[in-house]
């Protein structure tokens, strides 16, 4: 008695593994729709409506230049060239600073023209040593973008600096 149960408990459990017909816990359900599975933790869309892994839409930045570049790198990376920029702004709390590539100068004579642009803060504060007033930034520039380029000027609003390409 004992090994026709033990072979008809091991068949049970052997075959409750399948996804087939033989399966007992398939015997009274033939119901064969099956549900997605859905993280709940992803959203299906945005408070705007689009999609949660869309890409978002850039919207123009609105920087205005800083008040003078100080210092200006060119080191070279895997990805190109990496272009920095110490400059010193006008007001306190100068945020978001960018390098940026105007369009109306593109590559004249191997020199390429970059404006270094930030953010004021809403209430500006005036006034203290230039140390405090310090903003770094940098970009990366890629061997195509670079292609023909031998000297990089970084402009401010009162000066600018060029360095050579090596």
């Amino acid at each position: 008695m004992r090994t026709p149960v033990l072979v008809l408990l091991t068949a049970t459990l052997a075959l409750s593994a399948c996804q087939s017909r033989w399966n007992p816990a398939n015997w009274w359900d033939k119901d064969t729709a099956t549900e997605e599975a859905v993280n709940p933790l992803i959203p299906d869309k945005t408070e705007d409506g689009r999609s949660f892994f869309a890409a978002k839409e850039t919207e123009e930045y609105r920087g205005l230049p800083i008040d003078k570049v100080t210092s200006v790198e060119v080191h070279r990376v895997t990805e190109g060239r990496l272009i920095m920029a110490i400059g010193v702004s006008s007001v306190h709390g100068t945020s978001d600073t960018r390098l940026i590539i105007p369009e109306e100068a593109a590559l004249d004579g191997g020199v390429l023209t970059l404006n270094l642009m930030g953010r004021p803060p809403l209430e500006p504060v005036i006034g203290g040593s230039d140390q405090t007033r310090e903003v770094t930034t940098a970009v990366v520039l890629t061997e195509q973008q670079m292609a023909g380029v031998r000297t990089v000027r970084v402009k401010a609003l009162t000066n600018s600096i060029d360095r050579r390409v090596r």
